[in-house]
């Protein structure tokens, strides 16, 4: 099973994400907002038992990360929503994103689309979005397919 660590909005912060996409065209392969996430490391496959240790390790003691949704854009093949927080990145390299090939750039994935074409005025109709601040107090860590699902969490300690 491929898995990755991930923060997860609360309901009204997706709630607000629903609202702001009102209804939604059928170009795009909408994520299910059941799974909606911020990932903070992917692992590919990996055992989930190996991966539950290191996490236990790597976030022993971490503090809690105020999180906030805001503005939009896309990847090649993915809109986004992206996400402020400074802290939400020193967590992500704690859980294992500096092992990545790429940059870490958190985001919540709201949609796929066929490659090389971007969605027609989706990044600028949510270029305003701003969500509620919230503090991610857990780390879960996430596998399967749609919706993913969690297998594990690790609390993160308030400040």
């Amino acid at each position: 099973m491929r898995l990755f660590s991930a923060l997860r909005p609360p309901a009204d912060v997706a709630a607000e994400i629903a609202g702001a996409l009102g209804s939604r065209d059928r170009e795009l392969r909408w994520s299910d907002p059941a799974g909606w996430h911020i990932t903070l490391a992917f692992y590919g496959e990996v055992d989930p038992a190996e991966t539950s240790a290191f996490l236990g390790r790597a976030l022993n003691g971490r503090k809690s990360v105020d999180v906030q949704l805001a503005g939009s854009g896309t990847f090649p093949g993915v809109l986004w929503l992206g996400v402020a927080g400074e802290d939400v990145a020193d967590l992500a390299a704690a859980a294992g994103a500096d092992d990545e090939d790429r940059p870490y750039r958190p985001h919540l994935t709201l949609a796929r689309y066929q490659r090389p074409r971007p969605p027609d005025g989706w990044a600028e109709r949510l270029a305003g979005f701003r969500s509620r601040a919230w503090t991610a107090d857990r780390v879960e860590l996430m596998g399967g397919g749609s919706p993913y699902r969690t297998l594990r969490t690790w609390p993160l300690h308030r400040a």
